[in-house]
């Protein structure tokens, strides 16, 4: 019944994370969604490199979203997690992401069922699908909120700031190149954390570094250096930009749909 009950709770959670981005964490440097240090308890593995949460027509795709985190203990093991995610988008901005629940050591994953989560915004719905019971929790669809602010552009002022908690945020542009097919555009946003602001004896760096495609809507590559909380690294491979099928965005015929949470 707890397993059950944290399911249907993460279920909600996710649906509405997926409808849009949360605001890019502190010195985090990327657009769409933040990538910030990952919560204990129950979560959905790559969820951390979400899709844009506006509306983004006229550019279909279809990718996997691989996430890799490798994060070093004071006994000088090594914590070492990866992760696929499928994701899809149409011409008229319908999103679909598949995944499965990573309970980050609180139980067993290799039962934990996969979940997909539609978002319809031409429709005005969302949907959380469960293959397995072949049930949808079907619930509104709301405009998601800002995103990221773009890389600065070639000439900027990439002085040092400093934010309010005191951590000095240092951003720079990397130009741009092509990854997987599609051309990017590079930002690393370096923030150092004073000896003393967080009760720690020497400087904290964090790196943030991601690659963006202006044609796609959506970052292709993420890099997260956290002595904190370890390495991740977030890709997406095999994009293919055909139209997917209109099916894979609404739950299918012999599913039981119910009303969720809006």
């Amino acid at each position: 019944m707890k397993l059950r009950s944290m399911l249907l709770a993460v279920t909600f959670t996710a649906a509405a994370l997926a409808q849009g981005p949360q605001s890019p964490p502190e010195g985090g440097g990327g657009r769409g969604r933040g990538f910030g240090r990952p919560e204990p308890g129950a979560r959905f593995v790559g969820a951390e490199a979400g899709m844009p949460g506006r509306v983004v027509k006229n550019a279909p795709y279809s990718a996997d979203l691989v996430t890799e985190s490798v994060q070093a203990l004071p006994d000088g093991n090594h914590l070492r997690q990866s992760s696929s995610v499928k994701v899809y988008r149409d011409s008229e901005g319908r999103t679909r992401r598949e995944q499965t629940v990573n309970l980050n050591g609180l139980g067993s994953n290799s039962n934990m069922p996969q979940l997909v989560f539609i978002n319809d915004p031409v429709a005005g719905r969302n949907y959380a699908l469960n293959p397995k019971d072949r049930t949808a929790a079907r619930s509104t669809w709301t405009r998601g909120g800002r995103m990221g602010k773009n890389p600065p552009p070639p000439g900027a002022d990439l002085r040092p700031r400093r934010s309010e908690t005191g951590a000095n945020i240092r951003s720079e542009d990397l130009g741009r190149q092509t990854m997987e097919g599609v051309a990017v555009e590079g930002r690393r946003v370096t923030t150092t954390i004073p000896a003393g602001q967080v009760g720690n004896d020497q400087p904290i760096v964090l790196v943030n570094e991601t690659w963006f495609s202006p044609e796609l809507q959506t970052v292709v590559l993420s890099k997260r250096s956290d002595p904190r909380s370890g390495e991740t690294v977030t890709r997406m491979i095999n994009i293919s930009r055909n139209e997917p099928s209109r099916l894979l965005f609404e739950p299918p015929a012999d599913y039981k749909v119910s009303d969720g949470r809006q």
